[in-house]
């Protein structure tokens, strides 16, 4: 599904021509062309890597073996350390969208549209190449925002992984109780329970140390409430209520903040790993780049890089890129 709303927005949103690959012959329906791996990475500019989790190393491998020098090569797996490749053509990246639903059928062109899509570049990332990915995922409808991979995984761990897991309880603790009538309450927070065994078994597996971590943090929060529960403790419950409450809503507030943005234009030196180094460091600060455009000077030994930020962060964003 994620693929191939890849190949569906990349062709009518970003004029691309798409080649896939791929052994569900369905897949010829979001292509222009479904051939060999070989045939559809010759000239390619971009190419996208889709496959289940469990395989998307050997798969990663096996692209970046036979693309073009100027290909950038990314993906779309929700663990990024499995994933990273000592290669300047490779970019991570993950885009939050998708459903419960599996299956090319299922692909809509529309499936980005709003939303965020992190890119994890390597510190041997090409500049041009980290762009040109930028760039292309902003054609699809969503929004880049660069991220270490292992904050990356920290994070899904937290808001998607973990989630998943305590659905899964649940579920089972009022399977348990027979057949009880359930709630929206129950409704909403199991929605994603059971969802792609296949998938979910290898997206748990991927990344099983950020998760067991979350877990155990989760464990003590428990722990802490079955406490106040013990010691009938209203005034700690209370607090507690009203913390989740205000940090949701801050939550999903930055989530939907929008604004005014100003250009950050800059030299820096041709060399390995600068635009990454400039990208997270942003990405660190909280400060994300809405858009951005790379110019090598005519012998390659420097380039101009202009960064588009929030208005409310170009000062901070000056200083961080000054410091750098």
């Amino acid at each position: 599904m994620i693929g191939g709303s890849v190949a569906l927005a990349a062709r009518r949103r970003a004029g691309a021509h798409v080649r896939g690959v791929d052994p569900d012959p369905a897949a010829a329906a979001v292509v222009d062309e479904l051939c060999d791996l070989e045939t559809a990475l010759d000239g390619a500019q971009v190419a996208v890597v889709a496959p289940p989790l469990g395989v998307l190393g050997d798969v990663l491998d096996a692209v970046l073996a036979a693309a073009p020098e100027d290909c950038v090569v990314t993906d779309v797996g929700s663990a990024k350390r499995v994933a990273a490749r000592d290669d300047e053509r490779f970019v991570g990246g993950h885009p939050l969208a998708g459903s419960e639903r599996a299956g090319v059928e299922h692909a809509r062109e529309d499936l980005f549209d709003g939303a965020a899509w992190y890119l994890t570049p390597t510190p041997r990332t090409s500049g041009l190449l980290y762009e040109r990915a930028h760039r292309f995922v902003a054609a699809l409808g969503a929004r880049p925002a660069a991220i270490d991979a292992d904050l990356h995984d920290r994070l899904m761990a937290t808001v998607s992984h973990l989630p998943h897991v305590l659905a899964n309880v649940l579920v089972e603790q009022a399977a348990a109780l027979g057949e009880p009538a359930v709630g929206p309450s129950f409704r909403d927070a199991t929605r994603v329970a059971g969802a792609n065994p296949a998938l979910w078994a290898d997206i748990l597996l991927a990344n099983r140390d950020a998760i067991a971590g979350q877990l155990d943090a989760a464990a003590a929060r428990l722990a802490e409430v079955r406490e106040a529960l013990e010691r009938a403790d209203r005034a700690t419950l209370e607090r507690w209520q009203a913390e989740a409450a205000e940090s949701r809503e801050a939550l999903l507030e930055a989530a939907l903040h929008s604004g005014p943005t100003r250009e950050l234009r800059l030299s820096v030196p041709n060399r390995p790993g600068v635009v990454a180094e400039l990208t997270l460091g942003l990405s660190r600060a909280g400060i994300n780049i809405s858009d951005m455009s790379l110019t090598p000077a005519p012998d390659f030994t420097r380039g101009e890089v202009a960064l588009w930020v929030r208005e409310a962060d170009y000062e901070r964003a000056l200083a961080l890129v000054q410091d750098l």
